[in-house]
């Protein structure tokens, strides 16, 4: 099987970027003394989190439950939840998942708290719980180092928790408020008695700057194993090192200067970027996908010099691979123009 029998739309994985790209992180990693975990919801593939670990990876980061839950149904034993996790039904999938991974979760306020430690109650396998700090990124996280004392004492102090550490996610180009931030909490933590093992941050865009914050020892990378061009745009990579694009075919050319193909926002997503359009296509880069309906995308090409025909099949390079990923029920996996294999992408729609 080869590209040409793929039907469109469909998700296209490049392996051999995909290798140069882990490689690429883990070898700044181990030359900066970073350990590297990475984030599963931009490839949602067990087997890519096996090859992530394969290249020495400690293990992987999980946004959601469900999304853990399935890289523990396909091997993956080490796992980090950085999620405040609340309610009965959801406290009981975390234990259960807890009995069969080493698990880790966070927290950034006492009622998480709460909830963990009335269902983890054996001091002999605690709940390893990081304290979430807002570093500047505007999301969760508690605000200052004293609230981060008050939380890591709430949650030494129930028998089946261990306090394990700092995680956060910082804004992007910040490293030197980031440090600082991480700096103040660690010395309030350790005045406390409560030194933080493991200080967790992550995002693609500064990969290659972690090492400008010296105070985390983790990171945690998420969209690096495959690139777009939002992460081209923040300045993290190039558009020949993104693995993923999404297999297209031209349906209509209404006028010279107009085409449009079968990816719609069911296919490419909506997300907007720094750069024009709603995604690159890699033959023609001077067009512009200017807008897209739910199955339609609307193509502008005045600006090329050449254009493609009716039937013609386009490789498009989309602004946010991450969403495309939970788009699509699987993604073919390929080496130069030959397929290597299909792999159902197990975490979609794991949303709970």
């Amino acid at each position: 099987m080869d590209i040409n029998d793929i039907d469109t739309p469909s998700v296209l994985i490049d392996l051999d970027k995909v290798d140069a790209n882990l490689r690429a992180a883990q070898d700044y990693a181990d030359a900066h003394g970073l350990t590297l975990r990475p984030h599963v919801k931009t490839h949602k593939l067990p087997r890519f989190a096996r090859l992530q670990q394969e290249l020495g990876a400690v293990g992987i980061t999980a946004q959601k439950l469900g999304e853990a839950e399935a890289m523990a149904d396909g091997g993956i034993e080490d796992i980090f939840l950085p999620y405040n996790i609340l309610g009965h039904a959801k406290l009981e999938r975390l234990y259960a998942l807890h009995k069969r991974t080493a698990l880790s979760v966070t927290a950034d306020n006492a009622p998480t708290i709460a909830g963990y430690a009335a269902r983890f109650t054996d001091p002999s396998r605690p709940l390893a719980v990081l304290v979430e700090c807002d570093t500047g990124a505007g999301r969760c996280g508690v605000q200052t180092a004293s609230e981060a004392v008050e939380l890591a004492k709430t949650i030494e102090a129930a028998p089946g928790l261990t306090f394990a550490g700092l995680m956060s996610y910082p804004p992007q180009g910040k490293t030197q408020h980031v440090q600082k931030w991480l700096v103040e909490a660690m010395t309030a933590l350790t005045a406390a008695d409560l030194r933080p093992e493991r200080i967790s941050i992550g995002g693609t865009p500064d990969l290659m700057r972690a090492a400008e914050i010296p105070a985390a020892n983790e990171y945690r990378p998420g969209t690096y194993i495959y690139g777009d061009r939002m992460q081209v745009a923040w300045g993290h990579g190039a558009l020949d090192r993104c693995a993923l694009t999404v297999l297209a075919t031209v349906v209509s050319r209404p006028t010279p200067d107009r085409a449009i193909l079968d990816s719609g926002s069911k296919a490419l997503a909506a997300d907007l970027c720094g750069a024009a359009g709603h995604g690159h296509i890699v033959a023609y880069p001077e067009a512009v996908v200017t807008a897209l309906s739910e199955e339609h995308a609307i193509v502008d090409l005045s600006a090329c010099p050449e254009r493609p025909e009716i039937g013609e099949r386009l490789q498009i390079i989309p602004n946010h691979c991450c969403v495309v990923t939970n788009l699509f029920d699987h993604v073919y996996l390929m080496r130069k123009s030959e397929v290597e294999g299909k792999a159902r992408i197990t975490s979609r729609g794991k949303i709970r």
